[in-house]
């Protein structure tokens, strides 16, 4: 199974309504045979721009990274399900690589450096 990152936006809550969410998203994951990694508070901060979602405006919002894995084939139902979820603002998957950019532009510098 590949290995995806989960960025949510949700909108500004209490602690508690943050925890049901949270936890709310998880157990969807793991329903639909995700193996979750890590959880990751990012915390509450001012939005880049206002954003409209379920007819409410948001101009703050809380962020979160969830790493995981999971079947290419569950990313399309989870989506849906986390774009109908009225407290997420915007959800994002993204494809984690197995070695980190950083990691490979430093690998290249040193097979380049015996040219400088």
């Amino acid at each position: 199974m590949p290995r995806y990152e989960l960025a949510l936006i949700l909108k500004q809550m209490q602690r508690p309504e943050t925890a049901a969410v949270l936890r709310r998203t998880v157990e969807t994951l793991m329903e639909r045979g995700a193996l979750v990694r890590d959880l990751e508070n990012l915390g509450e901060r001012q939005l880049p721009y206002r954003m409209t979602k379920h007819n409410q405006r948001h101009s703050r919002g809380t962020y979160f990274l969830v790493d995981f894995y999971a079947a290419p084939s569950m990313l399309a139902g989870l989506l849906d399900h986390l774009h109908r979820d009225v407290d997420v603002v915007r959800p994002t998957v993204l494809k984690k690589d197995a070695q980190s950019s950083i990691w490979t532009s430093l690998s290249f510098l040193e097979d380049v450096s015996p040219l400088i």
